[in-house]
């Protein structure tokens, strides 16, 4: 059984106002199932439901089973949109996922052994947190870890340095762009004050 999982119903009245009529009356979120070589379907999932689904951060980058009106597919996430002041829902996109074919997803970036530069008196900075994927379901990675445990002040991690899962290709390489991941720099306060010390001798 798929550890994620949605209920959903297929849906026939379209256009704004009755997405408007759908959040407010019936605490329902639109949303849209498309790909996997057949016609897009509108559809409506429980505002609790889907809200409580992406509390879990793993479910923006994993299989979910999507369950519209007892017919099952497996999907994944393609898009959200939230309102800009309350945050909540207002309308997804789910893509299928077809078995045997590669796909492309966004998964997020775990930072480990971020404790070792601190203790050198590093500070870090996360410059990407989230990698584009291509890869068969099956290899679809939860996360993608990065270990910063042997970084010195002033170093870098690039992409090129990441070490993907087996099946897993990083589309940026792909595309020749090796993206900065993160870097250790000394803390402000004491370059602030190299910065003053040389101004005083120049003077």
């Amino acid at each position: 059984m798929n550890e994620f999982t949605l209920n959903a119903q297929a849906r026939n009245d379209l256009g704004k106002g009755a997405s408007r009529r759908l959040r407010r009356l019936a605490a329902q979120v639109p949303a849209v199932v498309y790909g996997g070589g057949k016609e897009a379907v509108s559809i409506t999932i429980e505002a609790k439901e889907i809200a409580k689904l992406f509390e879990n951060e793993a479910a923006f980058s994993h299989v979910i089973e999507l369950n519209v009106d007892g017919a099952k597919q497996n999907v994944l996430i393609k898009a959200m949109q939230r309102h800009p002041a309350k945050q909540f829902i207002m309308h997804a996109d789910f893509i299928r996922v077809v078995a045997g074919q590669k796909l492309t997803a966004i998964v997020p970036v775990h930072f480990i052994n971020e404790e070792a530069p601190v203790k050198k008196g590093g500070e870090i900075s996360h410059t990407t947190t989230e990698l584009e994927v291509t890869c068969l379901p099956k290899d679809l990675p939860e996360f993608i870890e990065v270990d910063l445990g042997a970084l010195e002040i002033g170093d870098n991690v690039h992409l090129s340095d990441v070490k993907a899962p087996n099946g897993v290709e990083f589309v940026a390489l792909a595309h020749g762009k090796d993206l900065d991941i993160a870097n250790v720099h000394a803390p402000r306060i004491v370059q602030d004050e190299e910065e003053g010390t040389a101004e005083g001798e120049a003077e």
